[in-house]
This record gives structure tokens, sequence and C-alpha cells, in this order.
């Protein structure tokens, strides 16, 4: 055993055999000098003292040494990273981040459509065992290695590092399209300052003979061809996608959403470029409001008439759907899309996090804080779906046909458009749709801008906020193809494909890479390294064999039966399924590439390679009191 480096002791304490702390550092004096130094896996002690090794507190074996060994050995000097100015930044970051838009229109849909409250079953079970443990592992590996997604594997499985270009390119093609849909909800909060809503009549410039507004004073006849004024504000208006003839045609560029996407990458812009010290105070306006803006459309929903008929739809279980293997694969599917890992943020926020923060009850908050808001939000939807379908002496089932955005752009507007105070109301949920987006865009774009910075930082070290000024405008570009009349064609296609197979991919192969490479017990060592106390059996199984299973589950599932894509009246040709594949491949391409690149330059024989190769070739800086160790 020996004395813990955390002790403090004054330079005239020192006495032969010891150590002294100079300016800071820890000395030792020649007869033994404990250095900390990185020499791939190997650890040399110095010829006076090759039979003595001080085990160190942190797990990992400290030598004694007086000169480095070969050459070979250095004293890894660097910067301290930045950290988060309080918890509460780090929690609502990724509450902000994990709760976004598809929890208000994604898990309600999903919910009634796969047996209501049935469904909450197997959601639950996906949960404990796939969603969580890895939501989990992400915030560990983060916070251990404080690296982003792209460096962090050259301290776990270097062949991998493709994971982490991968992760980029799939978080730039969310960004270009996810935006988008908050510049859709951005020109309805324009809208919505006026005394009349404007889509609540069809006596506007875009309405066609079809409009037909039931919540008229006269007695409306609803039939087959009609639409709502708000459908045809939605669709002619504000997407108007009567301009386009599909994705083989989109038309020109919406002026109206460029001006109100321009805006909001202004917004992003200005909260992410300094870092997480700003955007780590923005969250607590973007990641609390929707919460007290759920508060009150609840509260005004249960107070509609028929309200009682949209929970009673949304909740009333069909437990024969359990049989069914797309509920699982839905209740999969959701809960992991839902939490986010594989996009790089998880581990861009806990790199930021001081070493012995407890990620462990930090990954149990926010996990159940985001599920609980998915759930609540059903009540938000639903109350106002059963209060539409009184009043138009309709079935919920019918109300409920639409999904997507379209649940809040059309049905749930229509509702606030009819509701006393309407212009509140619509105000308000619109500012809510916003900040919901904000927060997972900050995170979308701090996973890249960690990833680059950490693997580049002689290039972009000093020059965070001209990086973040290229990237923002490169995002903005990649989004003109969405701003087109045929743009929320092209939103539809990246949503289903730019992102599902790909992340799923990614994190299936992140998964194997710690839990078989890297080594679970090693993986376990570090949490207990930082917590105090390794995992459970229940971790463990879970990262080893059940977590990945669960992903292999779904992304086969999803492979095997591609959706068939249809939006509005338009159904997507037979070749957009190819360009779909395409463009998830372009992204997870980089793994293979990477990996094949990585055997090419390593010298040697093909088994020395493949061995450097799963070797971590990187130290590991655990701080201890005022010095940093390397964990080698």
């Amino acid at each position: 055993e020996t004395e813990p480096l955390t002790s403090k002791k004054d330079a005239s304490d020192c006495s032969k055999g010891e150590d002294c702390k100079e300016n800071g550092l820890v000395v030792r004096n020649p007869k033994s000098a404990l250095r900390l130094v990185e020499d791939g896996s190997k650890v040399h002690p110095s010829q006076g003292d090759k039979g003595e090794a001080a085990q160190i507190s942190n797990g990992y074996s400290g030598v004694q040494s007086s000169a480095p060994c070969n050459g070979e050995q250095q004293l890894m000097e660097l910067e301290e990273r930045e950290t988060w100015s309080k918890k509460i930044d780090f929690l609502l970051s990724v509450i902000g981040y994990a709760v976004d838009l598809g929890n208000v229109w994604r898990f309600p849909y999903i919910c009634y459509q796969n047996g209501g409250g049935a469904f909450l079953i197997p959601y639950t079970i996906m949960a404990l065992f796939g969603g969580i443990p890895l939501f989990y592992m992400e915030l560990a590996l983060g916070q251990y290695h404080r690296n982003g997604c792209i460096s962090i594997w050259r301290k776990i499985c270097p062949i991998f590092k493709g994971i982490g270009f991968a992760i980029c390119i799939i978080d730039l093609y969310v960004a270009s399209y996810y935006n988008t849909i908050m510049a859709w909800a951005f020109y309805y909060l324009i809208s919505s300052f006026t005394a009349e809503l404007p889509w609540t009549s069809c006596t506007n410039p875009w309405n066609t003979g079809n409009c037909t507004n039931y919540f008229s004073k006269d007695n409306v006849s609803w039939s087959l061809h009609s639409i709502s004024p708000a459908e045809e504000f939605y669709t002619r208006q504000v997407l108007q996608v009567h301009r386009s003839n599909g994705l083989d045609d989109l038309g020109g560029i919406s002026w109206q959403l460029t001006l109100c996407l321009l805006l909001i990458f202004t917004i992003v812009y200005f909260s992410i470029w300094k870092g997480v010290k700003t955007s780590g105070k923005v969250v607590w306006v973007t990641a609390t409001f929707p919460y007290i803006i759920l508060f009150i459309l609840l509260v005004r929903g249960a107070t509609l008439p028929g309200a009682w008929r949209g929970v009673l739809y949304y909740l009333k279980p069909d437990w024969q759907k359990l049989l069914a293997t797309e509920v699982w694969v839905d209740a999969a599917a959701q809960i992991f899309f839902s939490l986010g890992p594989g996009f790089g943020v998880l581990l861009a926020y806990s790199s930021y996090n001081k070493f012995h923060n407890n990620c462990y009850q930090d990954a149990l908050v926010t996990s159940t804080v985001n599920c609980l808001t998915s759930f609540v939000s059903g009540f938000v939807i639903f109350t106002v779906l059963g209060y539409m379908a009184e009043m138009r002496n309709e079935d919920v089932s019918e109300v409920a046909k639409d999904t997507g955005p379209s649940l809040l752009f059309i049905t749930y507007a229509e509702a606030i458009a009819n509701m006393p105070a309407s212009t509140f109301f619509a105000i308000i949920f619109f500012l809510m749709l916003l900040t919901l987006g904000l927060d997972s865009t900050f995170a979308g774009l701090e996973g890249v801008i960690t990833g680059v910075l950490d693997e580049f930082p002689h290039v972009w070290g000093k020059r965070r906020e001209l990086f973040v000024l290229g990237l923002t405008i490169l995002c903005f570009l990649g989004s003109l193809a969405t701003l087109t009349f045929g743009g929320a064609y092209v939103v539809k296609l990246f949503e289903e494909y730019a992102t599902g197979p790909a992340v799923l991919t990614v994190v299936f192969l992140e998964a194997v890479a710690v839990s078989w490479f890297y080594g679970i017990t090693q993986f376990c060592n570090d949490v207990k390294e930082m917590l105090g106390s390794a995992p459970g059996w229940y971790w463990r199984v879970c990262w080893v064999a059940i977590s990945p299973l669960f992903l292999l589950f779904v992304t086969c599932s999803f492979l095997s039966s591609p959706p068939e894509l249809r939006l509005f009246d338009y159904d997507y040709p037979y070749w957009t399924t190819v360009v779909g594949y395409c463009i998830g491949t372009s992204s997870i391409i980089f793994i293979p590439i990477y990996m094949i690149y990585r055997l090419v330059i390593t010298p040697g024989t093909l088994k020395e390679r493949i061995l450097k190769s799963i070797t971590p070739e990187t130290a590991t800086e655990i701080p201890f009191g005022d010095i940093r160790m390397n964990a080698v």
C-alpha cells in the first residue's frame, strides 16, 4: 500500500525517499521517482526498483522509475478540459437532448397503434434491457475517457475509429432536416400573432373549393373530399407541396421558410459557439419551458368536452397486440431513438463532467424523465383528439389517422384554433415545439464539434467559434433541399432512411467494441474508478449480450421490411428506397473503410496488425487531486 497521491506535503516536509509537492506538481527524489508515463500498454520500472511496482488506488499499476526506458516514455501534459459550470446544466442538457419533438408526436401515435396501455409492457421491457443500459454505457465512456466520438476510440479499440466519423455524418444528416421542422413551427408561431388564426377559415387566398370548416356556426356536412382549413394552411401555405410534383420535381425554394431557418441557425450558433458554458445556461430555458407548457396544455385538454374519449382510446389495452412481432420492434425502436445513444451527444456531454460525477444516477434520472415525458405527452395529445372527435361526431380513430408532424401541424393546430383564447394557446404551443427542437439541435451539433475538436486540437482547438460558424453554414446549405416546395418529401425520406438503420448499426458495433474487444471487465473497472463501485451482473449481462441482441433484432426487422413511404397523396417511387439506403450507407461505410486503412498503415504481419489495431494506443488520464495520471 502506498500513501494516497492526493496527500499534501510542503517542500520543507520532504525527507529522503519521500515525495515533494512543488507548484502543484508531485516531484519524486532521484532514488524513488514515480513517473506517470505512456508507452503503449507497457510500464517500465527503473533498474534499481524493477521488483517494486506500487499498486495505485485507481486500479492501475504505478512504477518506480528515475529515467525513461529506451527513450520512449514521456510525461503527458494536457490542458485541463472544460467542465460544466453546475451539475444541473449537464442534467438539463441531456434531458433537453433526449426529450424532443418525437416525444410529442411519435410516442402517442405508436402507443395507440400498438395496443394502447398494453404497449407499455414491451416499452418498459425494452427500456430496462436495451435503452437504459446503452444510455448508461455512453455516459460512462464519455466521462471516463473525456473525449468526443472520434478520438475516444484510440483509448478503447482503435480499429473502430470509423464509428466516430460515421456518427458525425449522421448528425449532419439530422441537422439538414430536423431544423426544417422547427422552421415550420417558427412559421406557425409568427402566423399566430393575429386576432384570428389563419387556419380557422376557408376565405384565404390559398384555400380551395374542398375546404370545409366544420367548426363554423353554419350546418356543414363533412364529405369524403372535404379538407380542413388547418390542413390547407399546412400543405398549401406553409409547405406549398401543391407546387411540386414529388422528389423528381421539388420546385423552387420557399423564401419564407428560408428566413425562418436562417433565424433558427443564428440562435443555435450564438447558443453553442462558446461551448458548454453558454449552452448549459441556454438549456435552463429550452429544457424547462416545454414542461410548463405541457402542464398548461394538459390541464386545458382535460377540461375540453370529449377529452375522456381520447384518453380511453390512448390507454385501452389490446392484449392480443402483444403477440405481434412488430409491436416489440416498435417498442425497441421508440425507446432507442427517444433516449438517443449513437449520435455522439452523450459521449460529448458527459466528457465535460467531473471525473467522479455519479453518471449512473444521471442515467437513471434522465432516462426516467424522458420516458415519463413521452407518456404524459400522450395525454396532452389525446385529450385534444377526443375533443376533435366530439366536435366532428366521429370516432377517435378517424381523427387520429394523421402521423408525424401532421399530428402537430394539422390536427393539434386545428383543435387549438377552435378553443377559447386560441391565439394564446397557439403561441405557447409553437414556442414549446421550438424549444423542444432547439436543445436537441444544440446537442447534435455539439456531438460533431466535440468530436472534431478533440481529434484535431492543433487545428481547431483555439478556433472553436470559427469552426462552429462553418458548421452551421454547412448545415444551413445542406437544408436547402428541404426548403423547396417538395421539401416535406425530402424530410420524410431522410427521417426514415438517413438515421434509422445507420444509428442502429453504429450503436451495435459500439456495444460490441466496448464489451468484447475493450473488455467488459476493463470497462467495469473504469466505472468503479469513477463511482467507487463496479456495475452489477445485470448491467454486465445487458452490455455483453442483451443490448447487442436488442439492436440486432431491431436492425434486422427494419432491413427485412423497409417502410413504404407515403406523404399526403404522394406515393414514393421505388427508386427512392434505393436512394434512401444509399444515404444511410454513406455514413456507416466509413467504418469498414477505416478498418481497412488501419490495417494497411499498421506495420507487421497480419496477426500483429490486427492485435495492434484492437489494442488501446493512448493512455486515459485519471485526475487525482492536483495531478493527472495515465491509465495504461
